[in-house]
């Protein structure tokens, strides 16, 4: 009786790292187990940077922000403790976009965030 090895298995594992690879160059979309390695990295460097995706929003708020407070006289670390301080909870996200879409209303915050201070 001949050895059974699951061809149907084996032939579907190696079509699903090809088909991740598509797009790939070289044989790194055609050989099997170079393809294999290059997915393996490409899900390895995903995975990293969808948690380094978080860091560079957060970056670029905090340089919006900061942007937009020293326009009314401020920095970023005075406006966040003065926030703090008066208890106005608004996030990194949404002080950025009142910074780059709403000037008048970022203004506005800041003056009550500042109120306190004068």
């Amino acid at each position: 009786m001949p050895r059974a090895r699951n061809r149907v298995a084996s032939r579907q594992r190696r079509k699903k790292i090809l088909g991740m690879a598509k797009g790939y160059w070289g044989s790194r979309s055609k050989v099997y187990t170079v393809a294999k390695h290059a997915v393996e990295k490409g899900l390895q460097y995903s995975y990293r940077d969808r948690r380094k995706r978080k860091q560079h929003f957060r970056r670029l708020w905090i340089a919006r922000i900061n942007a937009g407070a020293r326009l009314h006289g401020t920095t970023y670390s005075r406006l966040a403790g003065a926030l703090r301080k008066q208890e106005i909870a608004l996030n990194r996200k949404v002080l950025a976009d009142l910074a780059m879409n709403e000037p008048t209303t970022f203004a506005r915050v800041i003056e009550e965030a500042h109120q306190s201070d004068n």
